[in-house]
């Protein structure tokens, strides 16, 4: 009788993995539906990316249709799902994709890029471990050199390729508190410093990594609103005088409030005087270091300890995409390579793995949205790029500046700051933009900018002077301290 129950048991089990496997089998769409959707979806990005010049660049709504929608057990056609990204999803919010958003940083998306994750994605090669995919950890560590060589990094320099800034800015943090070897005993006694401008993931990573209750100074600024060497020197200084521990320099090579660059050779010299860890948040302004009349305003960069740059910024690539930098790699990977029993094959390779080098071990492969762009374009059009979206803010300032408008400190890079003159400035440049702050501010990023829509955008800044043109009344405002 046993012989028999298992009989049909086995008899049921089969039964069941033939059903099951019919159904699983949906998760792979046969040749014919594969080209079907590949057909359709590349058909309307082409139109998404064809309608761009007529499109605004921020659209309101409430998404109804999404937001109503459910997960349900059976299938749903593939045109009734894609409806709901072609006319909710990429029709409602900030089109960070058009030639005409200048605010906040724009984000890029480059065509080519996105083919990129296509291919990662679809061949799912595991870029954490080198002997996972020796190939996709290549390609990762060959953009981190050429980043590093960007950046002046000697040999021995590695880094990683991560989410973002905020990642990137997390994983420098780390290796900063460990290479100190800050931990609870000592933590209230190191000294963290950096301007008011300093981008807020920074107060994230210190929390993160447990440099929370670390003493905090804030450095002041000069009129160009970048960080004053001779007052963070005093700074320092004083904290060492005090029996405290100087431990990290937080400087910024593009802040977002207004794209200044820190005086970085300054900063460096005083961060080498007091051993401090110089750090530097070029995650906006990294990339303009291709622009050669630039270059010099980098001055120092080289020097730091560490640094991250955004790809998905000055490099029009997909969000997603950031870099952290060490100049000594090996203080970068004695914060994070760990091991396990089940790692044992991961070792002894020449290759970094990427896993070894961040906090992520299970991650998207993205290298290959650079290393792809970077091959088939060549460095010319990305160098072009942000050349002509420095050029492009300078024309926008002075163009602002001949309808009335006051200007803030010469762009460095591709932000600029202005504001309309008026006894009530705040409320007079809000019904003046609705999009713009008290204090307008213009950020020249995306790589589909170019001089249409700068003219564009001054056209609506002038028409929208001429409809207010009644309660206009110019009355110098205070000046405002950086």
């Amino acid at each position: 009788m046993a012989n028999s129950r298992g009989a049909a048991s086995d008899e049921e089990r089969l039964k069941r993995l033939n059903a099951l496997e019919l159904t699983a089998r949906r998760l792979e769409p046969l040749p014919a539906e594969r080209q079907r959707i590949a057909s359709e979806t590349l058909s309307y990005v082409d139109a998404f990316i064809e309608s761009l010049p007529g499109e605004k660049a921020y659209a309101g709504g409430t998404c109804q249709g999404l937001r109503n929608v459910k997960v349900t057990e059976s299938a749903k056609p593939f045109g009734e799902v894609f409806s709901y990204l072609r006319d909710e999803m990429n029709r409602v919010g900030i089109n960070s994709s058009s030639g005409s958003c200048f605010g906040y940083i724009p984000g890029g998306g480059i065509w080519t890029s996105a083919i990129a994750d296509f291919v990662a994605a679809a061949t799912n090669r595991y870029a954490g471990v080198y002997f996972s995919s020796p190939g996709a950890v290549m390609i990762e560590n060959q953009m981190v050199r050429w980043l590093c060589s960007l950046v002046g990094y000697p040999d021995g320099a590695h880094g990683n390729l991560t989410s973002g800034g905020s990642i990137a800015n997390l994983t420098a943090t780390q290796a900063a508190r460990d290479a100190a070897g800050i931990d609870s005993t000592n933590v209230r006694k190191s000294v963290v410093y950096a301007t008011a401008h300093v981008h807020h993931c920074i107060d994230k990573a210190l929390h993160t990594t447990g440099l929370g209750e670390a003493v905090r100074r804030v450095v002041p600024m000069d009129s160009r609103y970048r960080m004053d060497p001779a007052a963070l020197g005093k700074l320092l200084a004083g904290d060492r005088d005090s029996g405290l521990k100087p431990f990290l320099v937080i400087a910024t090579a593009g802040t977002t409030d207004t794209g200044a660059v820190d005086p970085l050779d300054a900063v460096a010299d005083h961060c080498e005087a007091h051993r401090a860890w110089f750090h530097v948040d070029a995650a906006y302004g990294g990339f303009f270091l291709l622009v050669d009349e630039l270059r010099g305003l980098f001055k120092g960069i080289e020097r730091s300890d560490s640094l991250v740059m955004d790809p998905h910024k000055g490099m029009f690539l997909p969000f997603g995409s950031g870099a952290v930098l060490l100049r000594e790699g090996g203080k970068l990977t004695a914060s994070y390579v760990h091991d396990a029993p089940y790692m044992q094959d991961a070792l002894g390779f020449d290759e970094i793995s990427p896993a070894d080098a961040g906090p992520e071990l299970s991650r998207h492969f993205r290298g290959l949205r650079m290393w792809l762009p970077l091959h088939i374009h060549g460095v010319a059009p990305f160098r072009a790029n942000l050349e002509e979206k420095m050029l492009l803010c300078r024309h926008f300032v002075d163009g602002v500046r001949a309808l009335g408008f006051e200007t803030g400190p010469d762009p460095e890079l591709s932000i600029g700051l202005f504001r309309y003159p008026h006894a009530a400035a705040g409320a007079f440049n809000r019904k003046l933009l609705e999009a713009l702050q008290d204090d307008g501010r213009c950020a020249v990023l995306n790589f589909r900018s170019h001089l249409a829509e700068i003219g564009l955008a001054l056209d609506v800044v002038r028409k929208g002077l001429e409809h207010l043109a009644d309660t206009r009344h110019r009355e110098p405002d205070t000046p405002r301290k950086p």
